[in-house]
């Protein structure tokens, strides 16, 4: 009997190899249009994406997150934190002994005096919890027992890009993983034809909103945030090309996989099944996408709940309602970058356009989720990469101050009508409680069921992890 791992007579063991790859890969070929031809055909066969942990440490009372990220720094003292000693000082010198040798920015650095600026806008207690909201958050304070706002958050970079990546990733310098891809990469998606990892954005662009602030780092590829388009198809090329119909664009996708297998038998690059599995994912958001995106069987309560912004492509309305619908099937991880919140100058007017387009949104998401019993168990967060100064920059700004803001949360696992930490009455100092940017990661991960520093990948031959080296605490004061 010839020996199956010896080739025919005659032929090379090199020929026979190309051989079995070639057929190997052309079965693989096949197999993958046959799922995507007929996704049902090979559900039994197809193991579900439960992530490196296999569903995570503990049961989490979240299963997915809706992240609302307000970009640029909008201003605790003009939103959620009242400081009535800076409207008593108003116009006069911020002590010293409160500026203590806290770093500045550049743009305030020469200013010969820092002046105290009281919030042009009024305070008022709401709900039970007797939460403090803005007068520009009118909706929002209806809502108020549902939020937990963490009022002593403290972060490390005092300018915008290392900021926003330090609070997405827990570091300031680019290349490691989002959240949100930390998030895929242990608890795996839920949902087979739309990404586990979805970004928007939305707002006014002072700074840029890079894709590195979603990017998978040193995970793999797979993990990497999808960001929806603000016009036109929300994904790129989502379309078929003229004379191209949805059978022959499978076809074609069938052939490019058994190119890619082939390549990947050869070279075992695992980059190549990424790539494949985005083709995939691609295909099946052809028929998935348009679907998502129609607000048509949405009932017209639903839609005036969100304001007059909601059927706008790419307003911050229309995307919290898409969030709603996006985590309604599953979708792990959404995250809303809401631009537009650099109020150096024109405070007043900058705040007031800012909450105009967020406030209600925000307030209706809340709702809409707590009606259709999903609030439970998605996790919403809300707050930017830093708040304001106490001080003026010019004569109606603020600077950047990354040493004591507050970042709010809702639903999964976490407490409502509870305010954690305080600052000083200027609302420039942290006076009790304490959370760091890694104590804020580890309680989201802890939400969801996962022990942070059990969330590991090798790298660099370390075990690296999202809350990084220094000691982290998950702040239990808030759990649920």
């Amino acid at each position: 009997m010839n020996n199956p791992t010896q080739p025919e007579p005659g032929r090379s063991f090199n020929a026979a190899r190309r051989q079995f790859l070639s057929r190997t890969a052309t079965g693989l070929g096949m197999m993958a249009a046959s799922s995507l031809l007929n996704p049902r055909s090979m559900a039994a066969e197809k193991s579900a994406d439960n992530g490196v942990l296999n569903g995570g440490h503990f049961p989490g009372k979240a299963k997915r997150v809706i992240y609302l990220f307000q970009s640029g720094g909008p201003s605790h003292l003009d939103l959620f934190d009242p400081k009535p000693r800076l409207i008593a000082e108003n116009g006069k010198d911020v002590p010293q002994s409160i500026l203590g040798d806290q770093r500045i920015t550049l743009m305030t650095r020469n200013q010969k005096k820092f002046v105290s600026f009281g919030s042009p806008f009024e305070f008022k207690q709401h709900g039970e919890s007797g939460h403090w909201f803005s007068s520009v958050l009118p909706h929002m304070a209806k809502t108020a027992d549902d939020w937990c706002f963490l009022k002593a958050v403290q972060s490390e970079p005092i300018n915008h890009d290392p900021a926003m990546t330090f609070l997405q990733t827990g570091r300031q310098l680019p290349g490691r993983p989002a959240f949100g891809s930390w998030l895929h990469y242990g608890l795996g998606s839920e949902c087979e034809d739309l990404p586990a990892y979805i970004v928007m954005t939305s707002g006014v662009t002072q700074q840029p909103l890079l894709s590195r602030y979603w990017h998978n780092g040193f995970l793999p590829a797979k993990y990497q945030g999808v960001q929806f388009q603000s016009t036109g198809d929300p994904v790129l090329f989502l379309s078929n090309p003229t004379g191209i119909d949805h059978a022959n664009r499978g076809r074609l996708i069938n052939a490019v996989a058994e190119l890619n297998q082939l390549k990947h038998a050869q070279v075992g690059d695992p980059e190549i099944e990424a790539r494949i599995d985005a083709f995939q994912m691609a295909y099946r958001m052809q028929t998935s996408v348009p679907e998502l995106v129609d607000f048509a069987d949405e009932p017209r309560s639903v839609l005036d709940m969100y304001g007059p912004d909601t059927k706008k492509q790419g307003t911050f309305a229309y995307q919290c309602l898409l969030a709603r619908r996006l985590s309604e099937r599953g979708v792990r991880f959404v995250q809303l970058f809401h631009a537009g919140w650099d109020q150096h100058g024109g405070l007043k007017g900058g705040i007031e356009r800012q909450t105009r387009a967020a406030d209600q949104p925000t307030a209706a998401l809340i709702n809409d989720l707590k009606q259709r019993g999903l609030l439970d168990e998605t996790l919403v967060v809300w707050g930017g990469e830093f708040g304001r100064t106490a001080f003026t920059q010019g004569s109606n700004g603020r600077d950047h101050h990354p040493r004591s803001y507050t970042i709010g949360m809702a639903g999964g696992g976490i407490k409502g009508g509870v305010s954690y930490g305080s600052t000083d009455e200027y609302g420039y100092n942290i006076a009790e409680n304490i959370v760091y940017i890694r104590d804020f990661h580890a309680t989201l991960l802890h939400c969801l069921g996962i022990q942070h520093d059990k969330l590991t990948r090798r790298f660099k031959g370390l075990d690296a992890k999202l809350t990084g080296i220094l000691p982290s605490r998950v702040v239990t004061e808030v759990l649920a």
